[in-house]
């Protein structure tokens, strides 16, 4: 490929559409950690002094709504009232009702490991290597800079910052290496008594310069710090906020296709978000063995039936091993029906709100006890003498990341 610019966006978790994810998170993990096999579909709205709590919930769990929701808001950090959004005055409405019987005769099966998918649809899941950790350059240092603003707004090193940010950066490739970053833009909210130069400088200092290899910046970088000049009302206040809007945020942004489905909200019972994990786990281990420099996984289902009605496997031009090779391995090595991902990936604990922001749930996509690699790798060894030869030849060290990279 030719040199070429790749951008990827990411948002604060005091995003207005970051707040919904995470309380519609919180709400499930309240009643996982009571009742694990619970139906849950949580949708929230948020709007300058309300949040709207709605959604399917099927449960023997009691779980206090409002109380969850304030304490999810104050953890966040909107605890004044001049924020235009205060975990303790705002209005919390619960509009929650319960699942339709019609879907789970579809789901609830006598054998568990025949479960059904809880709806059709399609999810993917996607690694590269030009990260430690198997994700897109662009996503993933799009989240690290808000997630550095966060840091620096919670220890007080830079007070008059307030919750809701926005980040892009922008890379420049060349033959799909990594030979810069071309652009960065950071907007964040920030109390009224900061002046926009002292904003742009602190910002500079303490956010982008820290996250951002000082080897990937240069004198034609351009960077954008709060390009309006100013950004006081934000958050609620400022734009409503839902569940599921931020998707491709929540996984490569735009680096990999996406099926469309959300995450917050869901047990693991639906395949939008469970799939969606279980794609990527695939992903990254057939990116971690060196089978490839890059993969993207296809999977689709059918609502009540067990097994997925589709598997694909994309390298896209970058494997080392025969294509029909990775998918059998893939398919002998990974339970890919709803139970199996579950069990896999241990999805049925209380683990998703922290999940629900800067795309931490698939770029780990390791949410609990995993199967063990050892037993893919050695499957691919086995099946596959060139394999072995190649990474022989090529770098020994490569079968030992693959042995133990999680």
């Amino acid at each position: 490929m030719a040199k070429h610019l790749f951008t990827s966006e990411s948002v604060s978790e005091g995003h207005p559409d970051k707040i919904a994810d995470q309380i519609s998170d919180a709400v499930l993990d309240a009643i996982l950690e009571q009742d694990p096999k619970a139906r849950v579909a949580c949708e929230t709205y948020v709007k300058t002094g309300m949040v709207m709590v709605g959604g399917e919930i099927t449960t023997s769990a009691w779980v206090d709504i409002e109380e969850l929701t304030r304490e999810t808001v104050r953890e966040i950090g909107y605890v004044h009232s001049d924020m235009g959004f205060d975990a303790d005055s705002c209005a919390v409405l619960n509009t929650i009702g319960k699942q339709s019987p019609d879907i789970n005769q579809g789901v609830d099966k006598e054998d568990p490991k025949e479960q059904g998918a809880g709806d059709q649809g399609i999810m993917f899941g996607y690694a590269t290597n030009e990260t430690d950790i198997l994700m897109p350059a662009p996503i993933t240092y799009s989240h690290r800079l808000v997630q550095k603003q966060a840091e620096v707004r919670k220890n007080g090193t830079l007070p008059w910052l307030r919750p809701d940010a926005k980040s892009q950066v922008t890379f420049q490739y060349d033959q799909g290496k990594i030979v810069g970053i071309d652009a960065v833009v950071l907007s964040t909210q920030h109390c009224d008594s900061i002046s926009t130069p002292d904003l742009r400088e602190a910002v500079m200092e303490e956010i982008i310069k820290p996250v951002l290899p000082s080897e990937w910046i240069n004198k034609e970088t351009n960077f954008f710090i709060n390009p309006t000049g100013r950004f006081v009302i934000g958050g609620p206040m400022g734009d409503c906020g839902l569940t599921g809007r931020k998707i491709i945020v929540d996984t490569y942004g735009g680096a990999a296709r996406h099926g469309g489905g959300a995450f917050s909200g869901k047990d693991p019972s639906k395949v939008d978000r469970s799939a969606a994990y279980a794609a990527r786990y695939v992903a990254k281990n057939i990116v971690a063995a060196g089978m490839a420099d890059r993969c993207e996984i296809q999977l689709s289902y059918a609502i009540g039936v067990a097994d997925p009605t589709s598997i694909m496997v994309e390298t896209f031009g970058t494997e080392k091993v025969s294509h029909d090779i990775i998918v059998e391995a893939v398919r002998q090595n990974f339970d890919l029906r709803p139970y199996g991902l579950q069990e896999m990936l241990n999805l049925l604990q209380p683990i998703y709100k922290k999940t629900a922001a800067y795309g931490t749930s698939v770029a780990k996509s390791s949410l609990g006890k995993r199967q063990t690699k050892q037993q893919f790798c050695v499957s691919l060894l086995v099946c596959n003498y060139s394999y072995s030869e190649y990474l022989l030849q090529k770098s020994p060290q490569k079968i030992l990341r693959a042995f133990l990279f999680y």
